[in-house]
């Protein structure tokens, strides 16, 4: 999938070798960049792929119009070329090497960290480390397919600032419904958009009312209006 036009890459060192971001700045209404964005949304890729998935393309494309800028990290393995993700302790550790970069982008505004699937994980369990405002998920991995008994909903409820989870109504690795059931109390908190029809990969089935446009367009207005709210005093 094409990159949008407006991506900048900037190089991250890491011990685990370099990773890099990819920033789509936030715009003006004339297109031009925005002086002062509202908020920056960092985004991680999962275990599957790099940063040119669907969902975090779409909002890399959607945002900046938001006066919002998106930045989406490639994890040292993927610039690498290798095609099996290392440990969660590993994702953790190339995702802070990029701290510093973020940090320097946001200029004291607001980050809102997040990710899908594995990236999502990475983000919830760092976001105390990192300094979050709050985490954006897409598709979280409650559980691996087929095996609700291990539950990583210790991970999602960690954050101790708002969560919004897009979730497919069909997703293996855990439901929009698991997903709500393990916010539990922590619902106040942890807000919980169901994606009907969406597996995994928020992909829909040909029969399904949204499509891959309907998709894309829910995730960009959703995440806009949660990183907005985020980022007011």
């Amino acid at each position: 999938m094409p990159e949008p036009h407006d991506a900048l890459t900037i190089p991250v060192p890491s011990e685990a070798g370099p990773g890099r971001l990819l920033v789509s700045p936030a715009l003006d209404d004339d297109g031009s960049p925005h002086p002062q964005p509202r908020a920056v949304l960092w985004l991680g890729h999962g275990a599957g792929g790099g940063a040119g998935a669907p969902d975090l393309t779409a909002l890399a494309e959607g945002l900046p119009g938001h006066r919002i800028t998106v930045v989406r990290h490639e994890q040292p393995w993927v610039v690498a070329g290798r095609r099996v993700a290392p440990r969660p302790a590993a994702l953790d550790a190339g995702w802070l090497a990029a701290a510093p970069a973020v940090a320097e982008l946001a200029e004291g505004r607001p980050v809102v960290a997040g990710g899908r699937s594995a990236g999502a994980r990475v983000a919830c369990r760092t976001a105390g480390t990192t300094g979050a405002a709050a985490v954006v998920c897409l598709a979280f991995p409650l559980h691996p397919p087929g095996r609700p008994e291990r539950s990583r909903a210790e991970e999602l409820l960690g954050p101790d600032v708002p969560v919004l989870v897009l979730q497919g109504t069909r997703d293996p690795f855990g439901s929009a419904d698991e997903i709500t059931a393990a916010a539990g109390d922590a619902a106040g908190r942890v807000e919980v958009l169901p994606v009907d029809g969406a597996d995994h990969a928020l992909r829909t089935g040909r029969r399904a009312a949204l499509g891959p446009a309907g998709v894309a367009d829910l995730l960009r207005r959703a995440v806009a209006e949660f990183v907005a709210a985020a980022a007011r005093p």
